[in-house]
């Protein structure tokens, strides 16, 4: 049980200190700026990957999990449990957000600032070349080698930094999952539950071939 806890508690921290940036930064009227939002992402993944890398790998995300079970690096006996903890770790996030702050109307819910298929586009490759970074610096069970929390928290920040404006930068369907389902907010959620799995299955794909 112990590397189910903890992709519940690391993903939990992501998803309340991520999404709690956009809704404190949503309620105080843009105090934590769009820039503060991409530096909260990515350290707090950076953190989690070292706090959380040697018991479960930090996956913190359902379509890393399915990639490294594609990838054949990950037992597909811990697949559904790990994506659950995920889920679990990721809601309870969105409800204590709520709580604390019940005035927010999305709870950081991503939406396409433009059309839809603008924003898909754009997951679908976010999540690519974060899988990509993740695959060559870590294993499906252990983060690998001193500075793999610094790159894919790097790549992370990197993405929510540009791209945050345009599709919100997910990345990650738990992420999106859940202040959606707190807030109400289902309108464009497939986007967000479809694009990301499919880009990280592509750089998967991409991986193999390039071995």
């Amino acid at each position: 049980m112990k590397k189910y806890t903890a992709e519940f508690i690391g993903t939990f921290a992501l998803v309340f200190c991520g999404t709690g940036a956009i809704t404190i930064d949503e309620v105080t009227n843009g105090a934590v700026t769009h820039v503060g939002i991409a530096i909260t992402f990515g350290l707090i993944v950076m953190a989690m990957i070292y706090a959380m890398g040697e018991k479960s790998g930090a996956h913190l995300n359902p379509a890393v999990t399915l990639a490294f079970f594609i990838n054949g690096n990950f037992p597909g006996k811990d697949v559904l449990y790990y994506i659950l903890s995920q889920l679990a770790g990721a809601l309870f996030a969105s409800l204590f957000l709520k709580f604390l702050f019940p005035g927010s109307v999305t709870l950081g819910t991503c939406f396409p600032s433009g059309s839809a298929l603008q924003s898909f586009v754009l997951e679908f490759i976010l999540t690519f070349l974060l899988m990509l970074v993740i695959v060559n610096v870590a294993t499906g069970s252990k983060e690998q080698g001193l500075f793999a929390g610094v790159a894919i928290g790097s790549v992370i920040l990197l993405e929510a930094m540009f791209a945050g404006p345009i599709s919100g930068a997910s990345m990650n369907p738990a992420r999106s999952l859940a202040p959606a389902l707190v807030s109400g907010n289902l309108n464009w959620l497939w986007i967000y539950l479809t694009a990301p799995p499919l880009g990280a299955a592509a750089a998967i794909g991409i991986h193999k071939l390039s071995k």
